[in-house]
């Protein structure tokens, strides 16, 4: 339910405020914050729209940085906390689906929220002013829509990236978005290639770490997937004529997505981790659809996916060598949960299991008590491996290269390739994980 009562407004963003009025200028909250505080969410971001010039802002305040001068945006820093600041202003053409050819400052208030994107998002609020609302966004607000203001077509061709906006503030609001949005968003879908990478990601991810990043729906329904995420459209055209599962690709994928917690590689591990099921997909003369090697393939193709939308380096690298790992077979059993984690790595090997049970719970649910039996005994025993501080990997081991070469080994390969038959010893035996027995072991190894 919409709350339409006083809106609590930082001590800050108040006094930027009753500064601004009290040397005679207009001065409202605006934006996401006032939207936000009427559905009672906390606002991430104050941001401050005011008819007075960006030169009079910086006089008026002791701290400020010149974020967007030429856009009428001075940010002001008060107790380490920043706001933004900018003035009342009207738009050129976008040229390039991005950005207005020029800026012009306005006194209208109304001129200044007539450039927004949504009506929710085109509301101000001052304390002794009340609520300015030309849009009616606290009505669409009310009725959970996502609308444009004005006209969508000119929205989403002024900023392209307006059309994810749409879908992400529908995934993170559970908002629907208006039917006459959702016609342009098909229209205009292909002008996101005017969007730069990295904007496209951040929305993207924010979808992801939603509460219904299911609504990545909307982005296949739009015509949108097609354009961001090929690899992924194509899931939702390949069926699954298995045993173990009762859904195609994409929808399995998006249901394992909203069964793991809202940790962006995990995220980014689920709706990728069978994305090679599009291009290795045979069936046998049963009928029965296979996908081998699909887990090899699917970091393949995860890892120019993330290498196009700029990801950063840690990211993209534990959340590939997940897809790569998804589906192996891990035997119940402490020696087979030992060299598991050698082959996958200390590092992510919970996160396996997590990406597993989140697998395995978006396939047929008729197979699905024993398969999380099994995982939470793989559990257990590696949690119990590592209470009692068993061997798992080389820096766990009793001796490292400097012993190898105190009992003769000269420096180079063969040190490695030693240590990493003792460790294999040790993982099938975790009592030979003493400093004699790999000595004397690596002795008769020489």
């Amino acid at each position: 339910m919409l709350r339409n009562h006083k809106i609590e407004i930082p001590e800050e963003a108040s006094y930027i405020l009753s500064t601004l009025n009290r040397h005679g200028f207009e001065a409202f909250v605006v934006g996401g914050c006032v939207r936000d505080s009427l559905l009672g969410r906390t606002p991430g971001d104050w941001d401050i729209t005011t008819n007075a010039r960006p030169h009079k802002v910086k006089e008026l305040f002791e701290k400020t940085v010149d974020t967007g001068l030429q856009h009428g945006t001075v940010t002001i820093v008060l107790h380490g906390e920043h706001f933004e600041v900018t003035t009342y202003r009207i738009e050129g053409e976008y040229k390039d689906y991005r950005r207005p050819e020029f800026v012009k400052f306005t006194t209208s208030l109304e001129d200044d929220l007539s450039r927004r994107d949504f009506t929710m998002n085109a509301i101000a609020y001052n304390p002794e002013k009340g609520f300015v609302d030309p849009f009616h966004g606290k009505a669409y607000i009310e009725n959970a829509l996502i609308k444009t203001v004005g006209n969508p077509d000119q929205r989403f061709n002024e900023d392209a990236l307006r059309m994810l906006r749409a879908i992400r503030f529908s995934a993170q609001l559970d908002f629907k978005i208006d039917p006459d949005a959702l016609t342009s968003l098909e229209n205009n879908c292909h002008l996101i290639h005017n969007i730069s990478s990295e904007r496209i990601r951040d929305e993207l991810n924010k979808i992801l770490l939603s509460s219904n990043p299911d609504r990545l729906d909307l982005l296949r329904d739009t015509g949108l997937l097609r354009q961001v995420l090929p690899e992924f459209d194509r899931c939702f055209d390949t069926d699954q004529n298995h045993p173990y599962h009762v859904y195609h690709v994409a929808h399995h994928s998006l249901k394992g997505v909203s069964l793991i917690e809202r940790d962006l590689v995990l995220r980014w591990t689920m709706l990728l981790h069978d994305v090679g099921k599009a291009v290795t997909k045979t069936t046998d003369e049963k009928g029965i659809d296979h996908f081998y090697g699909h887990p090899l393939k699917s970091a393949a193709i995860a890892h120019k996916i993330f290498k196009r939308l700029r990801f950063d380096t840690r990211t993209m690298d534990k959340s590939i060598r997940l897809i790569a790992q998804h589906d192996r077979q891990i035997e119940a059993s402490c020696k087979a949960v030992r060299k598991a984690v050698r082959a996958v790595g200390e590092d992510i090997f919970l996160d396996l299991l997590k990406v597993q049970e989140a697998d395995k719970k978006s396939q047929n649910p008729e197979f699905l008590s024993d398969r999380l039996e099994n995982l939470n005994r793989i559990r257990k025993m590696y949690l119990e491996i590592k209470e009692t501080n068993q061997c798992i990997s080389l820096k766990d081991l009793a001796i490292d290269g400097q012993d190898l070469i105190a009992i003769g080994y000269v420096p180079g390969k063969q040190i490695g390739i030693v240590l990493d038959q003792l460790l294999d010893a040790v993982l099938d035996n975790p009592k030979l994980n003493s400093k004699e027995k790999l000595l004397e072991m690596a002795r008769q190894l020489k």
